[in-house]
């Protein structure tokens, strides 16, 4: 049986590329027939490095048949996985989250969780010499994910090994990485195509903090006023997502990547208080509060949030 590869709902680059890179590996390498898959439509800076390297972009699943092998990766959340994931065979996890719990597994896993910025770095570590097979796309799917999940160096996420490997692989593939990252972000940055509501759920993940569900979303862009040029509608469609999504609120920090700072969508005192809370810092009467140097949501706003 095919052996399903699959990261996170709302694939960003990471949720992508990775599947991707380690399906190759299974099928080429170990001999395990494999399929990367993915649990949504991938953002836009994912969808520009497949075209890139001439990458099929993987189907979408939404559910998992009972006693399907799996590997989970960039991600060992169950919020963030099929909901029948517990009855899939799930034969490895790779990630470079915190640890959440809740997933169950027919039997003894290989589970590799590394504190990197990238889940694909964590890869690079355990193909080895291996990945000199590896075909440009592969490499490049790699290098991109790498550059996606630190801002291109700039999140407090990076790791010298996410920086060494990432320049090892940019040499081998003659790349100038301030020029391609330029590329990646410019297309993650083009969201004109998105209503509110995808806009919201693009890069998003549901946190509980004191009692109250958040659905924390992200937009990273070199182009924040194209973002918040549009935060009345934003603020105005978060009530529905948030009921649909079984939030209690959505908070939204759109990130300027060549800034260094996140800008949080403050639409009412819930957020506002939770903003106070968090950041050491005074919300006042707008309806957007700026935060300097504030990049990762992994390592600069989860682990901050308080009601």
């Amino acid at each position: 049986m095919t052996t399903l590869v699959f990261g996170h709902k709302s694939p960003d680059t990471d949720s992508t590329g990775s599947p991707i890179i380690w399906a190759w590996y299974l099928n080429q390498i170990k001999g395990v027939a494999a399929e990367a898959v993915l649990l949504g439509e991938p953002n836009t800076e994912a969808a520009f490095v497949l075209d890139h390297w001439t990458l099929d972009k993987p189907r979408i699943i939404d559910s998992v048949a009972a006693d399907t092998p799996v590997v989970i990766v960039d991600t060992n959340n169950p919020s963030e996985l099929p909901t029948d994931i517990n009855a899939a065979d799930i034969r490895a996890i790779i990630d470079h989250h915190k640890l959440v719990g809740g997933l169950e597994t027919k039997g003894p896993i290989d589970i590799r969780i590394e504190p990197l910025a990238c889940t694909a770095t964590i890869m690079h570590k355990m193909i080895g010499s291996d990945l000199a097979q590896a075909p440009r796309g592969i490499k490049g799917a790699m290098l991109s994910c790498i550059l996606s999940d630190t801002l291109e160096f700039r999140s407090p996420t990076t790791t010298h090994e996410d920086k060494a490997i990432a320049h090892a692989l940019a040499e081998d593939l003659g790349l100038d990485i301030p020029a391609y990252a330029a590329e990646m972000f410019a297309a993650k940055s083009d969201v004109s195509a998105f209503t509110d509501a995808e806009l919201l759920r693009m890069d998003s993940k549901t946190y509980e903090v004191g009692g109250k569900t958040f659905r924390v979303s992200v937009l990273e862009t070199t182009s924040p006023d194209t973002v918040l040029s549009r935060k009345d509608a934003l603020m105005e469609a978060m009530p529905n997502v948030a009921a649909d999504d079984g939030a209690d609120q959505v908070l939204l920090f759109v990130v300027d990547i060549l800034n260094e700072e996140a800008t949080l969508l403050v639409p009412n005192d819930l957020v506002r208080t939770v903003a106070e809370k968090s950041f050491a810092t005074v919300a006042g009467n707008g309806d957007t509060l700026v935060l300097p140097g504030v990049v990762s949501r992994k390592k600069q706003i989860i682990p901050n949030l308080a009601v």
